[in-house]
């Protein structure tokens, strides 16, 4: 029955907030902006229902405690990670965006919330060089990865992920990245992660990349604990806590 209502609940939460103009919501006690400059309407309407980021943020709620150390690829409006950043604490989380436009709504969502992690305006990619990011007026659609001939092809400076993973010693790696984390979980080290939180885009990658990356992570020890439809969550099955 619940499952059932969820839906008309949600649009009812989406036309009366639409109707009072409502600039600002909650997500699980985060503060998010509605009003930013520059947020699509999709992702407004998402807000508005509750449903930006609801996989993401409920394994968040699941996964992180006080004291893990936590790097999160692809911050998008920085939900989840004031989210990530309000469980493990200060000085805990390290947040990569590599869309610049979204810097201000990152730092807004952030301030709103009280919280300060460490936010780094640059891609992530395997050899640390600049790449071709494509900036699509949707953020949702941006990605390194080409997806389509609207967006706008710039080139933003990066960092290597196996670099980033030495000098943060994350226990956690939380990852949207619309289709670049095939590249990042298929070749990038892995030392000391217990938990793996990423949406996949098989629409982008194709399912066979895909099947690759997971049989690589389980070669590493990782299995599969929950699939919330395109978002995974993996855990080492001999790693222990997460690393503090």
């Amino acid at each position: 029955m619940v499952s059932a209502l969820a839906n008309p609940f949600r649009n009812v939460k989406l036309h009366w907030r639409r109707l009072m103009n409502r600039r600002v919501v909650e997500l699980d006690g985060i503060k998010v902006s509605t009003a930013a400059a520059g947020l699509p309407r999709s992702v407004r309407s998402a807000l508005f229902k509750e449903t930006y980021e609801v996989h993401e943020r409920r394994l968040v709620r699941q996964i992180v405690r006080p004291g893990n150390r936590v790097l999160e690829i692809g911050a998008g409006i920085g939900v989840v990670a004031s989210l990530a950043a309000r469980l493990c604490g200060p000085g805990n989380l390290v947040s990569y965006e590599a869309n610049p436009k979204l810097e201000p709504i990152i730092r807004g969502n952030f301030a709103l919330n009280g919280v300060e992690p460490r936010l780094v305006m640059r891609a992530v990619n395997l050899d640390g060089r600049p790449v071709t990011f494509n900036r699509d007026d949707n953020i949702v659609s941006s990605s390194l990865a080409k997806r389509g001939s609207s967006a706008e092809a710039i080139e933003v400076a990066a960092d290597a992920f196996d670099d980033i993973v030495r000098d943060h010693r994350p226990g956690i790696v939380i990852m949207d990245v619309e289709g670049i984390e095939t590249d990042l979980l298929s070749q990038g080290n892995l030392d000391g992660v217990a938990h793996i939180v990423v949406e996949i885009h098989p629409q982008v990658t194709g399912q066979e990349v895909i099947d690759t990356m997971l049989a690589r992570l389980e070669g590493l020890g990782f299995a599969v604990a929950e699939r919330a439809h395109k978002t995974l969550h993996l855990v080492r099955e001999t790693s222990g806590t997460p690393a503090q």
